[in-house]
């Protein structure tokens, strides 16, 4: 695309001597242990969210998080303003900020976070308040069959059956890797469905809407799997210990 098409908060391209760079810093990771390449992921987060180019994402970092946004930079939000709405097919449309969801009954998992891309971070601790807890405060509609998310990014969105959204292990998480959702890791709340590939794990979450059916979001309509249970290409429908 010519320089004067690009979308400006898109950022600018990774060089390929930029990425030769970063590809011996991720190989070095690798080889000097976990403290560096968590380090590394934690530099790197301002260059990949602005990377059209995907390159960054590539890079061997081990088993860590790679931090990554579908529109380049999200503004960040805060106690103060963070607002999440929950709506639809409800009886009781709600809006919660952060500190109504903290004082709601919590559910800590220890579960693994696998990207569809094949890395994975074992043993993640999450805590949050678990999905069908608000959608029992909103009172499910007769006629609804699937929840709708919106992320505040304005252009992530996800979706699960209204079956899937009442498992025990589907979070609105407030916490990981012990301590709050951080703005990379796409907090201050995200949406945790552990059973399930990454993407379905929607960050910078802000709003949950109970549908009619189920609508795919930003990335089924880019083929991915709309049911996206981890081991389902070894021929398992689901992977209850993450």
């Amino acid at each position: 695309m010519p320089a004067d098409q690009r979308d400006p908060a898109a950022g600018t391209p990774v060089g390929r001597r930029v990425f030769l760079g970063l590809l011996g810093l991720g190989t070095l990771g690798i080889v000097t242990g976990t403290a560096l390449q968590d380090g590394l992921s934690a530099a790197l987060a301002p260059v990949q969210t602005r990377d059209p180019t995907g390159l960054v994402s590539l890079l061997p970092l081990g088993n860590t998080f790679r931090y990554y946004s579908v529109t380049g930079a999200v503004d960040e939000q805060d106690a103060g303003d963070y607002r999440l709405t929950v709506g639809g097919l409800v009886q009781q449309p709600g809006r919660f900020t952060l500190a109504d969801l903290a004082a709601m009954p919590q559910t800590e998992l220890v579960r693994d976070f696998q990207c569809v891309t094949g890395w994975r971070v074992p043993d993640v601790r999450w805590a949050g308040v678990r999905l069908s807890h608000l959608i029992d405060l909103a009172g499910a509609d007769d006629r609804a069959t699937a929840v709708r998310f919106t992320s505040f990014d304005g252009t992530y969105t996800e979706s699960l059956t209204l079956e899937q959204a009442r498992r025990d292990d589907v979070l609105v998480a407030l916490q990981m890797l012990d301590g709050p959702v951080t703005h990379d890791h796409g907090g201050p709340v995200r949406l945790f469905v552990a059973p399930m590939y990454g993407y379905k794990s929607l960050k910078w979450l802000s709003g949950i809407e109970l549908t009619r059916d189920v609508e795919p979001g930003y990335w089924e309509d880019r083929r991915y799997s709309v049911d996206a249970w981890v081991g389902s290409s070894n021929g398992r429908a689901d992977d209850p210990t993450g």
